[in-house]
């Protein structure tokens, strides 16, 4: 995915989001993309509007295609049908691409899934190539030797955000050893959403 189509997305939403890795996508063009983007006045929504852009939101941010976000929300539901919609976001911020993400390993979640399916990342000790894995509370995800040298050190210098509260590192004073402490919730997720608007959205459509 280009630098423009990430920049784009953003706009469309009017949200940046951290998994893209590109920051200041709002910062000189803060209007939708778009040949009148600067002077149109972004309508009020409708309910279905709103549903679709929160769950596109999920969908940028972690970058998923529409049937694999289907069937996270699939499991979810088997995990837990009175209050599914944290399954989900558990399930998505537990992937290994997103923890090697949020430990500050890469600077998005497409480098960190790089940096997994070519062999960088240890989970446990061994080697795991699937960026798509979800981990559990008490995993412990470290860099291997060659990528924790110069090839991520610009990233875990300036993280693009924070250590989430469910993760920490493994070794006071190492940032390329991290462990799952604790299972997220919604609140763990890195920008504005209505986790609501996206249980809505699929109980409608029977998912």
């Amino acid at each position: 995915m280009s630098n423009r189509t990430k920049f784009k997305m953003q706009r469309a939403l009017g949200l940046e989001l951290p998994g893209l890795g590109k920051p200041g996508a709002l910062e000189k063009r803060n209007f939708p993309p778009g040949q009148h983007g600067q002077t149109t006045t972004r309508r009020k929504l409708t309910q279905y509007a709103v549903q679709l852009r929160e769950k596109q939101k999920l969908l940028f941010h972690y970058g998923l295609r529409e049937e694999q976000l289907r069937r996270f929300v699939r499991t979810a539901r088997g995990m837990n049908s009175s209050n599914w919609i944290e399954s989900l976001i558990a399930l998505l911020e537990l992937r290994l691409d997103n923890v090697v993400f949020r430990l500050g390993f890469a600077r998005s979640i497409a480098a960190a899934r790089q940096l997994v399916s070519h062999g960088h990342v240890l989970v446990n000790g061994k080697i795991m190539t699937i960026g798509s894995a979800t981990l559990r509370s008490g995993t412990f995800v470290r860099l291997t030797d060659y990528a924790a040298g110069a090839m991520t050190e610009a990233a875990r210098n300036a993280p693009r955000l924070p250590l989430p509260s469910y993760l920490q590192f493994a070794l006071e004073g190492v940032n390329d050893h991290g462990v799952v402490r604790m299972i997220p919730t919604p609140e763990h997720v890195p920008f504005e959403f209505n986790p609501r608007q996206v249980a809505e959205y699929y109980a409608k459509r029977g998912v």
